[in-house]
């Protein structure tokens, strides 16, 4: 593959770049990203401390994220088992660049605002 034309990837990697993308984007992937990269939870950690997420989308998300191979699910047998989260290496290669992405975004909140602010005066006026 050439990687210097101007599309160095299939359109069939593409999308599923995309998919993966969208997936790990998502506001609770995200969250669940930055909570596993301090240290490994129980999924009643994790549900503490996210904020609004019912315990059906967690359950999908870490499934998800399970799935593609950021977060490893390691069960101790124990009565009741005990179920342990935590990001594998490339999961905790991922939570560098959404921690620069949430940087950035605080970083940039008041000029989002007005950017916003004045879109929405110019649609309203027009």
């Amino acid at each position: 593959m050439d990687v210097t034309a101007p599309y160095p990837h299939s359109s069939t990697e593409c999308i599923k770049a995309s998919h993966v993308l969208s997936r790990i984007g998502d506001k609770w992937s995200v969250l669940v990203i930055m909570l596993l990269r301090q240290k490994s939870c129980r999924f009643s950690e994790l549900k503490r401390g996210i904020s609004g997420i019912s315990q059906r989308m967690l359950t999908l998300t870490l499934r998800n994220l399970e799935r593609d191979g950021i977060v490893r699910r390691t069960v101790t047998p124990s009565i009741p088992p005990r179920v342990d989260y935590e990001l594998t290496q490339m999961g905790h290669s991922l939570a560098e660049p959404v921690q620069a992405l949430g940087s950035w975004a605080f970083r940039h909140l008041a000029q989002i605002d007005a950017a916003q602010a004045r879109y929405d005066a110019q649609v309203d006026a027009h």
